[in-house]
């Protein structure tokens, strides 16, 4: 009975990041839906990485906007 107050939280850790996972872009489609764009190993500057396109390539979508 001790280990259920330490595995209580590991179980909700697991299933927020479960959900979380499902939002992200994960193809090119997708990215593009999202207004984004792919972009090779990195996103330049005013881009931040917002999902996966492909193995090496990034969804790519502005900070602001």
């Amino acid at each position: 009975m001790r280990i259920l107050y330490l595995l209580f939280p590991l179980l909700l850790l697991l299933a927020h990041t479960a959900a979380g996972s499902a939002l992200a872009p994960s193809n090119k489609k997708q990215c593009k839906e999202e207004k984004g764009f792919c972009g090779f190993l990195k996103c330049p500057f005013p881009y931040v990485i917002v999902g996966k396109c492909s193995t090496f390539h990034f969804c790519c979508k502005k900070i602001w906007g």
